[in-house]
């Protein structure tokens, strides 16, 4: 009965001759051979299988039972009995020019999409950090296609001499379109402006955080697009400004008690209904110390009211009724935010009406800062950004 060369599967070297396996210092060597057959001339495209003479190439290859691996192939070159052209003879496992298999060139760009160091990379293989940087270089992506949905964020990328990037995502499909070198106005503008009318007219919503610069660019770039104002970066603005309440009135506070309210400042920006009998208390008793803090911590919980509207209706008549009890209270922290929520009011009630947020992009823009972190900065936008998109894909 015959056997198949298991073997040969196992290493995924089919077509390929074992002669040896040598372990030596804890590396795994496999000395192999191809099945001889017969080769087209790459000249004139005549058969032959006349050896010319051999060569013995070492080519790396992915640890194999936790042990560095090398595979010794004994290659043949082949001499064309028409044309006297002489030729390597083909090798399934090995790409032209390359030292290391196919799978092992896989492997490598596969642990890009993981959020890991080049360097981390590089020694689990047993390879320079160049040879992995090179080999993820093939990774390309193009220009993105517009869809009905979009939104749009900036982060701190520090890569090809801009100190900040955008990141362009699908909330809906939660993947990175792309990632667009600049967060200025013109670059942002001239990026879009590169799409037809026709591809632009098929965007229908933008997301974005209450940025003016991003809401003129859209507008200019899409002015068929409805702009949707991100919940997170609306309740911020409220937080922003209860924080900025309580910092003023705390330098007037002795230094113990200053020191207490700094450490439960959380206190005040948790929603009450979520907080137990005993942080209610504690609420209490720093509302009593000050006034000016107990009004901001109302003008806070009563926004949250608004932030849980159902429907647009309702949002329209809570978000009317907090502005109007906002400016009754008269506080300059929070009336910088009245300002704010009139010149968004269309993009705060989409937010209501469509239920989109940015979610995923700030998501993303966390994984980002963690890739940054590992890596110690990439400085190359062309691999920043192919590495993100690659890591989202």
């Amino acid at each position: 009965m015959l056997y198949p060369n298991y073997t040969e599967k196992l290493l995924e070297i089919e077509g390929a001759i074992v002669k040896n396996v040598e372990i030596k210092e804890g590396i795994l060597h496999i000395f192999i051979e191809m099945k001889r057959k017969k080769h087209k001339c790459k000249n004139c495209e005549q058969e032959t299988d006349r050896i010319h003479d051999y060569r013995e190439q070492t080519i790396k290859d992915l640890a194999i039972l936790g042990k560095i691996t090398y595979i010794h192939l004994r290659k043949r070159r082949y001499i064309c009995l028409e044309c006297g052209k002489k030729f390597m003879e083909n090798t399934p496992f090995l790409s032209r020019y390359q030292r290391i298999t196919k799978r092992m060139s896989a492997y490598i760009v596969s642990c890009f999409a993981k959020i890991r160091s080049v360097k981390s990379i590089a020694e689990e293989c047993n390879i320079s950090q160049t040879k992995a940087t090179s080999l993820f270089n093939q990774v390309e992506y193009g220009k993105p296609k517009l869809l009905e949905i979009i939104a749009i964020d900036e982060f701190k990328g520090n890569a090809g001499g801009e100190k900040f990037q955008c990141i362009l995502t699908d909330p809906r499909e939660r993947k990175v379109l792309d990632i667009i070198a600049s967060r200025k106005s013109e670059p942002l503008s001239k990026y879009f402006s590169e799409y037809s009318k026709e591809e632009r007219s098929q965007v229908k919503y933008i997301i974005m955080d209450m940025s003016s610069l991003f809401r003129n660019v859209a507008r200019n770039c899409f002015p068929e697009a409805r702009i949707v104002a991100d919940k997170f970066h609306i309740c911020r603005q409220i937080t922003w400004a209860l924080e900025r309440v309580r910092k003023e009135e705390q330098k007037r506070f002795a230094t113990t008690r200053r020191k207490y309210f700094k450490k439960s400042r959380w206190i005040l920006l948790k929603r009450q209904s979520k907080l137990n009998q005993e942080e209610k208390q504690q609420l209490e008793n720093m509302l009593n110390i000050s006034e000016k803090i107990r009004k901001a911590y109302l003008l806070k919980e009563k926004f949250y009211e608004f932030m849980e509207s159902k429907t647009i209706t309702e949002a329209k008549e809570r978000l009317l009724k907090w502005s109007i009890l906002a400016g009754e209270i008269d506080l300059p922290e929070f009336n910088q935010c009245i300002t704010t929520f009139f010149n968004w009011r269309s993009e705060i009630l989409a937010a209501f009406e469509t239920g989109f947020s940015n979610g995923y992009t700030e998501g993303m823009n966390n994984k980002i800062k963690v890739l940054k972190r590992i890596s110690f900065g990439i400085r190359n936008f062309a691999r920043f950004r192919n590495r993100i998109l690659y890591l989202s894909a």
